[in-house]
């Protein structure tokens, strides 16, 4: 058997070490391209998922949008945006208004709509409103805070006199309400006058539980 040279043989175990070099870096390159593919398509999965959320919250948008009344956004021409906000009341302000007013609260559930402006970057409320519905009229009153306090600012309802409404205008927590002595009838069904009645004075309490400053008197 012929022997290998010196020469031969460290040609020979460079050429073996070029092999292994280059199945070395195929290898690698592979690994690269294939990592690369996996992080495209991580990010196209990402990309994906932005997009559904984005629709989603522009969705979700729109729904809360749709929540709001036409009734309450006229009464806001300057609102930017709205929020129907639920809150419930504790056991002890339950408590507190069914004993103020003598009346059985339904729910303590409780729901308002929020009104907004944005200047500058900046979002402002500038006012509330609540929808009562009571011996089948609708009933929307729109209260502004005034010393912390949720103050009734306009009262609306269909086919029931001004003069009878306007009573409310200023009212607070602090305010007393009752049909007979400081609120008349002024041209109202007297029935419908005083169940309006009881329930503004519940809704008024109500506000200032849910959204009054703690003050003392």
């Amino acid at each position: 058997m012929k022997r290998l040279s010196p020469l031969q043989t460290t040609f020979l175990s460079s050429g073996f070490s070029i092999v292994i070099s280059f199945s070395v870096i195929l290898s690698l390159a592979v690994l690269f391209l294939s990592a690369c593919s996996s992080d495209s398509a991580l990010k196209t999965e990402e990309n994906q998922a932005r997009v559904s959320d984005t629709r989603q919250s522009e969705s979700q948008q729109r729904e809360k949008s749709d929540e709001i009344p036409e009734s309450v956004k006229k009464l806001f021409p300057d609102a930017q945006s709205f929020v129907k906000q639920r809150k419930e009341l504790s056991q002890s302000a339950i408590e507190s208004i069914e004993k103020d007013t003598g009346t059985k609260l339904a729910s303590k559930e409780h729901y308002a709509y929020l009104a907004f402006t944005t200047k500058d970057g900046k979002r402002t409320q500038i006012g509330a409103a609540t929808i009562l519905n009571v011996e089948g009229k609708e009933i929307i009153i729109v209260y502004e805070s005034k010393d912390g306090m949720p103050t009734v600012k306009e009262i609306h309802a269909k086919d029931v006199p001004k003069a009878f409404l306007d009573q409310f205008i200023g009212k607070n927590h602090d305010s007393k309400i009752k049909f007979g002595e400081d609120i008349k009838a002024k041209g109202a069904d007297e029935r419908q006058a005083k169940a309006i009645t009881q329930a503004v004075r519940v809704d008024v309490l109500t506000m200032e539980a849910l959204y009054g400053k703690p003050h003392t008197h």
